[in-house]
């Protein structure tokens, strides 16, 4: 799920730079240097604060930079909880490749198997759309959060305040999509949109009998030591240590600064509810492509891609988008924006190098420039042409 809007803007005019957790080789060796100060542009941009945690063969390196709360100036920290977004939807893909892995579905099975009648009207058929088209987005469904009338109810100002605490249930999100026709016939184009993953979600739950936030908590959550990851269903606060989040609250980078912290993610449901912290999400990025949670022939799958449009340089597979970077490293991960929130989260092919990283606001900075440092040690000026994948879509 992705609410951000147009970049540039300021906030905070000081930049206040901490380290926490850093390997003991990290210093000597300088090899973060450049995330730092990719890190430290994304303050001077308007990003309130960035906290990011960057894993490989020399240990563990965490930093932040800026403020996690506006009103007292309190800092960042490395052991900040925050909304993930999108990123819930690699672990939502991951349950249903497992499913699969028991012969308890097939990716080809159709939505209407499991959800029968569920994709109707205006064009929507979901007996031609399947299981797989939902998760690397080829259905062709709307996407919900792009309606007009959503937008106004929980992403501009007024709605916002008026509805930040309702609940609202998966059928209705898929029936907000309903009454649009669909983008394009299955399986004929590429489009992102949360409404595949509300689906994915009712599919788990399903062929389960179980909510997806149970399976995901029994067979990743707990498996992992997951600690800080948590599915808050209609859960308005975040809990543990948090950083505030801000949001303009509005399609522009300037204008007054709202506090955006506590909502009601029922709004996000399976395209995006979900909370973590940065040691959590290189924990499992890193344990999902070395392996651990999927059979080889489910690993493959999901890294099967298809192009993104405006993204030469990267696709997107189940639940996982690929990128080759500026400098030819090849990373795999998701990125994630919900109010006051933008994530990104990606680790190497081979699973031994991760960074996760957030900002607390969502209408400025660029987290491109924070992944392209961590990995190919370019300074935040040196950016690709060519547009990357993380952090570029709503």
């Amino acid at each position: 799920m992705k609410v951000r809007t147009a970049l540039v803007g300021a906030i905070v005019a000081g930049v206040a730079v901490t380290q926490a957790g850093v390997a003991a080789a990290a210093p000597a060796r300088g090899g973060h240097t450049p995330t730092r100060t990719a890190m430290e542009a994304a303050v001077r941009d308007g990003v309130p604060g960035v906290t990011a945690t960057a894993v490989d063969r020399h240990g563990t390196w965490s930093a932040t930079t800026g403020v996690g709360d506006l009103r007292t100036g309190a800092p960042r920290s490395a052991a900040d909880r925050y909304r993930v977004g999108s990123i819930t939807k690699t672990f939502v893909s991951t349950v249903l490749l497992q499913l699969e892995a028991e012969k308890r579905l097939s990716l080809d099975d159709t939505v209407d198997t499991w959800l029968p009648g569920v994709v109707h009207g205006n064009g929507n058929d979901g007996t031609r759309i399947t299981v797989r088209q939902l998760l690397n987005h080829t259905s062709g469904i709307f996407n919900y959060t792009t309606d007009e009338d959503f937008v106004a109810a929980h992403f501009a100002k007024d709605g916002f305040f008026r509805h930040r605490y309702d609940t609202l249930t998966p059928q209705q999100l898929v029936a907000v999509a309903m009454a649009h026709e669909p983008d394009f016939a299955p399986g004929t184009s590429w489009n992102y949109s949360n409404t595949n993953y509300v689906l994915a979600g009712m599919v788990i739950e399903k062929v389960t009998g179980r909510s997806y936030a149970s399976e995901i908590r029994d067979r990743i959550i707990k498996p992992l030591r997951l600690h800080a990851t948590s599915l808050p269903g209609t859960r308005a606060t975040v809990p543990g240590p948090h950083s505030r989040a801000y949001s303009k609250l509005a399609d522009t980078t300037t204008g007054p600064t709202y506090d955006v912290t506590s909502l009601n993610p029922s709004m996000a449901s399976s395209a995006g509810e979900m909370i973590s912290d940065s040691a959590d999400l290189d924990r499992f990025y890193s344990a999902l492509l070395r392996g651990r949670l999927l059979p080889p022939r489910q690993l493959k799958e999901m890294k099967s891609t298809v192009a993104v449009d405006g993204a030469p340089n990267g696709g997107y597979g189940l639940g996982l988008l690929e990128e080759t970077l500026s400098c030819g490293v090849r990373i795999w991960g998701h990125d994630g924006g919900i109010h006051g929130s933008t994530s990104v989260a990606v680790t190497t092919a081979d699973g031994r190098h991760s960074l996760a990283l957030n900002f607390d606001g969502d209408w400025t900075g660029n987290p491109e420039a924070v992944v392209e440092a961590e990995f190919c040690g370019t300074p935040p000026t040196a950016r690709r042409a060519a547009p990357g994948v993380f952090g570029a879509r709503r």
